[in-house]
């Protein structure tokens, strides 16, 4: 997919530059040429010399450069070139693409660029959550850039850990990869908007204690990614998950079940609506301000409040209805029974429903099996990877709208 395709490679100052390293390896074994521009920070983790053996040739480096500026060579390295490629992005990078900024080869290239660009964030836990920074990466996302990760883990520093470490090397050549795929006008679902929940929702109990559910997100995050490599516009409405933002896709991140439901009513109207978020049923009517100490009279007596239902109101609606509505219903017990009584009580089109009792290894795990249940009938799907999965209910979608 990579082969003859070629990649611009921007590398900033932060110890996962290291990454960046097997990041050109990588990319060059699939074929691809790699360039790269490397900020004066990020020499200071990474050679020209050694990012110029791996990547076959010169590593730019300066602005002003006598050799290459000649003809305006930073217009020419935003120009030519498939795609932007920016790992690690750091938070001054994100800030100064955010802004518009360009004083220095790396900025002045990525304001240049009429190419997608994929940023692959790294920094510190508190530099990622910090206001400043997701104002900055809301405006590119809205300014139409491309994310992959930060993942969560253990940072460079001791004692630190968090959402901020950068995608890992295979993890971006994936995204590069959905991001190139094929035009989204080539598409089968070019032109269409297509609505995705997905992970599960937390419901406060007090500032440190939530209910919540066992999902991952994985499938709903699967199917977002083969929405994307089908030419739609995805919106993704995502409860708290650990897995990197997929390619492609607008995130729309929230924590509760109320959230939820505002957030999904702003992104319509849609083509498809696809309900594979496990919402959590109650909430807590009144959540608590402080944290609940434990008393000698025995737990605190909760009182819960049903939370809204999210595939129903979208079913029911009158206008700006989705075309298709699927829920999903995640089963332990006579399955495709409770599967067809939700499909009825819930009034969407079609129900994607599975097994996930312990023992299945679906909840979290990377394989699924499902039943996709409709008016009319219904289709038991073989085990598979849940990317598998997404991929087969994409191209459902494509032939239920054609």
């Amino acid at each position: 997919m990579l082969k003859d395709r070629r990649i611009l490679l921007v590398i900033g100052g932060g110890i996962a530059a290291y990454k960046s390293l097997d990041l050109i390896r990588r990319l060059r074994e699939r074929g691809a040429h790699v360039r790269c521009a490397v900020t004066k920070a990020g020499q200071e983790f990474v050679t020209p010399l050694s990012i110029g053996a791996l990547c076959g040739g010169r590593a730019f480096t300066d602005l002003f450069d006598v050799q290459s500026e000649f003809d305006v060579g930073h217009i020419r390295l935003a120009r030519d070139t498939d795609i932007v490629v920016v790992a690690p992005a750091t938070a001054d990078l994100v800030a100064k693409m955010a802004g518009g900024h360009a004083d220095d080869l790396a900025s002045t290239v990525l304001l240049a660029t009429d190419k997608p660009v994929l940023l692959a964030p790294a920094m510190n836990p508190r530099m990622w959550d910090n206001r400043a920074t997701q104002r900055n990466v809301e405006q590119l996302k809205a300014d139409g850039r491309h994310f992959v990760g930060p993942n969560t883990g253990e940072m460079a520093e001791a004692n630190e850990a968090g959402i901020g470490r950068m995608a890992e090397p295979l993890e971006i050549v994936a995204a590069i990869e959905g991001l190139l795929a094929s035009p989204a006008a080539a598409g089968p679902l070019a032109g269409r908007h297509v609505l995705i929940t997905s992970g599960p929702t937390h419901e406060p109990i007090d500032p440190v204690r939530y209910i919540a559910n066992r999902s991952s997100g994985k499938q709903g995050h699967a199917i977002a990614s083969a929405a994307a490599r089908a030419g739609a516009r995805v919106t993704l409405i995502s409860g708290p998950v650990h897995l990197p933002d997929p390619a492609g896709v607008h995130v729309v991140k929230v924590e509760t079940a109320r959230e939820m439901m505002q957030a999904v009513e702003k992104a319509l109207p849609a083509d498809v609506g696809i309900f594979a978020a496990a919402v959590a049923d109650w909430g807590i009517d009144a959540p608590g301000a402080q944290k609940m100490k434990k008393g000698r009279s025995g737990p605190p007596q909760l009182s819960l409040t049903e939370n809204p239902d999210i595939l129903a109101t979208v079913a029911a609606r009158k206008s700006a209805r989705p075309r298709l509505v699927i829920g999903f219903a995640a089963e332990t017990e006579n399955v495709i029974e409770h599967a067809r009584a939700k499909l009825q009580r819930k009034g969407c089109d079609w129900i994607v429903a599975n097994d996930v009792s312990p023992q299945t290894g679906v909840m979290g795990g990377d394989r699924n099996s499902v039943h996709l249940v409709t008016g009319a009938g219904i289709e038991s799907w073989p085990q598979q990877s849940k990317d598998a999965v997404a991929r087969a209910l994409v191209a459902k979608i494509a032939a239920a709208l054609s």
